[in-house]
């Protein structure tokens, strides 16, 4: 997401051939240098500081197609604080290095959804928070490259997973939280994929969804990833004393003094998969569109 192609061949072809227009402070050697106002032969323009010649602090830089960065700069890149308002309707404010968002800021999607966290490189990654307009739901946790990846928490309206994400979906061992006050533990298990005729030579199917296994009900428990590692050696030594799966999901609540069993409908995760497929295929346009603004940020 660069405005370097815009300005830095028009500012040194003016030099040269007296093309655009300029307005403001030079220093001794002709040079733009301190507070000023730049016409480029493109259309864009740009008000604020220069030092010998390139864009260096504090300025606001305006690409005919209405998109418009103000913010710091450090030899003609974005590079400190800013805000960038992108033609599609969309923002990003935070931090900036070498052009690129970098460190921690806020991007406010097209289509509503925003994330607020740690960026490189353009990327989400690290610690950072998605929400998702449509629905309300929102994942907090890790991300790699653009991709929750990591330890996180994925909160709906009247429940939540913690456990783990790997390459955007959950993987492994975790566990549902309930408003009425229980939880599920289980994991989600990657379905292998079936072997299609070798013969024919096609496009490999897309990766199948993981299956969320469910294996217990509890109450509310304090939860970590070495928890869930203490739960699975404990299932194993049930499982060791003939302690079946069927007979572990049928703990009720009802036992702690809840008053009732709460339904399959309420404890089915697997009921609103296909609403977080819709949001991770509407995260997955938003980092469509974040590349698309990296290399054609005025489009």
């Amino acid at each position: 997401m660069s405005d370097r192609g815009s300005e830095e061949g028009s500012e040194a072809g003016e030099a040269a051939k007296g093309i655009g227009e300029y307005e403001g402070d030079r220093n001794s050697e002709g040079q733009r240098h301190g507070f000023g106002k730049a016409l480029l032969p493109n259309g864009d323009t740009y008000e604020g500081e220069y030092e010998c010649g390139l864009r260096n602090g504090p300025g606001t830089y305006r690409f005919k197609s209405g998109a418009l960065y103000t913010g710091t700069y450090l030899q003609n890149k974005k590079h400190g604080k800013g805000v960038f308002f992108y033609p599609d309707g969309s923002k990003y404010a935070g931090d900036w290095a070498h052009d690129q968002r970098q460190g921690y800021g806020e991007y406010l999607y097209a289509n509503g959804d925003s994330y607020t966290g740690e960026w490189a490189n353009n990327k989400r990654h690290g610690q950072g928070t998605y929400v998702y307009k449509e629905t309300g739901s929102k994942y907090v946790g890790c991300w790699v490259n653009g991709i929750q990846d990591g330890p996180a928490e994925l909160i709906h309206r009247n429940y939540r997973f913690k456990g783990r994400f790997l390459n955007g979906k959950p993987l492994g061992r975790g566990k549902f939280i309930f408003d009425i006050g229980c939880e599920q533990h289980g994991e989600y298990i990657q379905p292998v994929q079936e072997k299609e005729d070798e013969e024919v030579e096609e496009e490999p199917p897309p990766p199948l969804e993981p299956i969320w296994k469910a294996s217990e009900i509890t109450k509310l428990t304090p939860w970590s990833p070495h928890y869930e590692d203490l739960l699975a050696s404990r299932e194993a030594a049930e499982a060791a004393d003939a302690v079946t799966e069927e007979e572990k999901n049928s703990i009720s609540v009802t036992e702690e003094g809840e008053g009732h069993e709460p339904s399959s409908e309420v404890l089915n995760p697997e009921s609103e998969a296909g609403g977080e497929g819709e949001e991770r295929r509407e995260e997955e346009v938003n980092q469509d569109q974040e590349d698309k603004e990296i290399t054609d940020p005025g489009e």
